[in-house]
């Protein structure tokens, strides 16, 4: 039996949700979150997680930075953003970024039936009408693809790096010696196509919202 994971601070929205799971994929497990620490345990725990809906304003969550992280960490699994924030750029930035899908909490069930159907066909779904490329398209997609490659632990120094640590701090934080960090910040830099560590930072930090 496949997991499904419902990542939202709000009860009333993830009772929706189970509603909307248990009709369109009824052999699935549905297992909740309230925070993001919580959604990564979860995460962790669960090695047949399949779909994961993500709140984008989530405790804990800064932007797309937890959907990139689980796209990074775990590609296998697909993420669903939910968002009481409807504007439309944000949800072509949420696809762009790796989500499968973008749910308006303003969506009717059979909205959300017809976004966790179209995930389970393998495509992507936006709220009808929706379909927005804005200049900085090409560019999100690049940079999702790029971070798609980083191993895990590059993902974690690129993180830090972007939160302004150095080398030596990054090596106490993850417990690994400083000539490692070093070897980690060339292949980042490498797959970033930045040229020091200051761009790549500030690649990172187009994940937060404006």
């Amino acid at each position: 039996m496949s997991h499904v994971l419902i990542a939202d601070d709000h009860p009333l929205f993830r009772a929706a949700l189970k509603q909307a799971v248990g009709l369109s994929f009824p052999e699935s497990h549905i297992v909740e979150a309230s925070d993001v620490e919580e959604l990564f345990g979860q995460v962790n725990r669960l090695s047949d997680l399949e779909i994961v809906f993500l709140d984008l304003h989530m405790p804990g969550n800064d932007g797309f930075m937890s959907l990139t992280q689980l796209k990074n960490h775990y590609p296998d699994i697909e993420v669903i953003m939910v968002s009481a924030d409807e504007q439309t750029e944000l949800m072509q930035q949420a696809i762009d970024f790796g989500a499968s899908a973008f749910v308006p909490k303003s969506a009717d069930l059979a909205s959300i039936q017809a976004a966790i159907e179209s995930v389970l066909d393998g495509e992507t779904w936006l709220p009808s009408g929706v379909r927005h490329e804005s200049a900085e398209h090409q560019a999100r997609v690049l940079l999702s693809a790029q971070l798609a490659e980083l191993t895990p632990q590059q993902y974690k120094v690129l993180k830090l790096i972007a939160e302004g640590q150095l080398n030596k701090q990054i090596a106490y934080e993850l417990d690994i010696k400083e000539t490692t960090v070093k070897k980690h910040v060339s292949a980042i830099l490498e797959k970033l196509q930045v040229h020091n560590r200051t761009l790549a930072g500030m690649a990172f930090q187009q994940l937060k919202l404006n």
